[in-house]
């Protein structure tokens, strides 16, 4: 059984990952600064789980504060050494990056540079970077390969993670590393970011509130079930020297009929209002995943209409405090 370091442990992806990870057996030191990119009583729902889990050590940190990064490394070298770095660490959301876009470098890639650079110091020999489709830009072919022009990124969020990508080939070239990089298409589940799309319609729709929709709604996403991503990116642990996999679900919906899908699982209609588009916004995004399923024998396995249901019973359960997060 292995240590493992995983960054934004108290995150909707990261959360899943380190469940499977500790249902596996491995023990794992999870890092997280609790900011308040959004309603931190959604990271404190996920982090208390953990807590309560064997095997798990938390550190309040901040990824860009290398003083801080070097003591809990150091701490936790004490108990295990630590056999790769998860950095699923990051400022997401490519509205809010237009708003704040100093933030997103402090985090998508001095945060990044900090963990490379402990890597390099520590021998720690691999390292996973949590990374975007948002990154293929609006002009990216349907389905997206890898191989699709990263070059034109429209928001910051995509800027700095692009960044935070060369950061991590330059250190595989140099020093070793070696590196997968997850291109994620949107993720989605239950316990998810309360600023998405897939949660707002949960919440929106249930408490009989207005559905705001950016645009005209025929803008489509590529959504991908938490667990699917979780489970692709411990496959990606293996060694493989330096490779960027998508990791998406097949299925692509329009925005429209996946707000349908959610009026059905949870039997009520909803109140629309469209507002402009924003600029920042991609009209659409469909992962081809052909990469990983030869290098990883990797393929999404919850269909689209199963996880939105997943998604609707986990919100009517903790209904009580889920409905008072902001959105």
């Amino acid at each position: 059984m292995a240590n493992y370091l995983v960054t934004g442990a108290a995150g909707f992806i990261a959360f899943r990952v380190i469940e499977m990870l500790l249902d596996s057996g491995h023990t794992v030191v999870g890092l997280d600064n609790m900011n308040d990119a959004y309603d931190v009583r959604m990271k404190e729902y996920r982090l208390g789980k953990l807590r309560k889990r064997e095997g798990f050590t938390f550190h309040l940190v901040d990824v860009a504060n290398r003083g801080q990064l070097v003591k809990a490394l150091d701490i936790s070298s004490l108990v295990a050494p630590i056999e790769a770095v998860i950095n699923l660490a990051a400022r997401a959301g490519v509205r809010q990056s237009v708003e704040n876009p100093w933030v997103y470098i402090d985090t998508n890639v001095t945060g990044t540079l900090n963990l490379l650079e402990l890597c390099r110091q520590r021998e720690i020999p691999k390292f996973i970077l949590a990374s975007t489709s948002s990154i293929y830009g609006e002009e990216a072919p349907l389905p997206t390969p890898e191989e699709a022009d990263s070059s034109y990124p429209l928001q910051p969020y995509a800027a700095s993670k692009k960044a935070a990508e060369v950061l991590c080939h330059s250190y595989h070239y140099l020093y070793g590393i070696d590196v997968t990089v997850f291109r994620y298409f949107t993720v989605y589940g239950p316990a998810g970011r309360p600023d998405m799309s897939m949660f707002r319609f949960a919440k929106w729709i249930s408490e009989g509130m207005p559905v705001l929709i950016n645009g005209d709604g025929e803008q489509t996403r590529g959504f991908t079930y938490v667990d699917d991503i979780a489970r692709g990116t411990i496959l990606g642990l293996r060694n493989m020297g330096y490779e960027i996999i998508n990791l998406g679900g097949h299925e692509s919906i329009r925005i429209n009929d996946l707000l349908h899908m959610f009026e059905e699982a949870i039997g009520r209609k909803a109140q629309v209002q469209y507002l402009p588009r924003h600029p920042a916004d991609m009209l659409a995004s469909w992962a081809d995943v052909r990469k990983a399923r030869e290098l990883l024998g990797w393929e999404p396995q919850v269909r689209l209409r199963e996880g939105v249901g997943n998604l609707v019973q986990w919100y009517q359960v903790e209904r009580s405090w889920a409905s008072q997060l902001m959105t």
